[in-house]
């Protein structure tokens, strides 16, 4: 095991290289500022008896915090969930870099990674369903159902992707290749080209979500009304069934597959 007190550099040798330049590997968010950030509290972290798996864990937890949090109006709510989510982020990356520091990757780890990313994503959804019906305090309304709908079709969007890797794996082939996303269908590629510059699937991300919260809030608290948390909601329902209808066509007209 390497030394207990390493460099920054040193950390981001051994704990980032070969994840941040994976294509579709990394939020851009990670990208941007919080790996830069993460290996400053993983080198704490590695000082403690704290695993891999117990920061997963937290992630989730911090994560789901932050759906319920949404749920209720007013900006205040908005906020404290929107750095719930950056905690929730931060967690995300230092988890791995301990496990990958301390040679202690796991299959565990990355099941247990994957299904709290898709749970909590799911029920932020289900937070803003909450919220564009006036609350948790409010009985239920078409907005709460829209809102589980949504979360479905985001949960379902993300499986799909991660059904290419059993896929894959089911058919003998090799799990961790980078296949090309592009569909071999003309029409469809020209669409698929258009999505990467004009990326709409971000908008049922959980960290773009949590700030299109804030900015929602913040005009429904000018408003004295619920319009703009409403209209949030709807266009997640809306980009959520063009995902999930739109991904299984790219996979399978493309090379992922084979």
């Amino acid at each position: 095991m390497p030394s207990s007190r390493p460099s920054i550099r040193e950390l981001r040798e051994v704990t980032q290289a070969g994840v941040v330049e994976r294509r579709s590997a990394e939020h851009w968010a990670g990208r941007l500022y919080m790996r830069p950030l993460s290996p400053y509290v993983t080198r704490e972290l590695i000082r403690t008896p704290v695993t891999p798996d117990q920061l997963t864990a937290l992630m989730i937890v911090v994560g789901l915090v932050a759906a319920v949090t949404v749920a209720w109006s007013g900006v205040v709510t908005a906020v404290v969930a929107a750095v719930l989510i950056q905690v929730y982020l931060l967690l995300d990356c230092v988890d791995g870099e301990v496990a990958r520091w301390r040679q202690r990757t796991s299959a565990a780890g990355v099941y247990l990674d994957r299904l709290g990313h898709h749970v909590v994503e799911g029920a932020f959804v289900v937070g803003l369903g909450f919220r564009a019906g006036g609350g948790p305090g409010v009985a239920p309304s078409w907005w709460f159902t829209l809102g589980a709908v949504a979360a479905l079709l985001v949960v379902l969007g993300k499986l799909e992707s991660d059904l290419v890797t059993v896929a894959r794996a089911g058919a003998g082939l090799p799990t961790d290749r980078e296949t090309d996303p592009v569909s071999r269908v003309g029409g469809i590629r020209s669409l698929r080209r258009l999505v990467a510059y004009v990326p709409i699937h971000r908008l049922v991300g959980v960290i773009e979500l949590s700030l299109f919260a804030v900015v929602a809030a913040a005009i429904d608290a000018w408003r004295g009304d619920l319009l703009a948390s409403q209209v949030l909601l709807a266009a997640t329902g809306v980009v959520a069934t063009i995902v999930a209808l739109g991904h299984p066509v790219t996979i399978l007209t493309s090379e992922r597959l084979k």
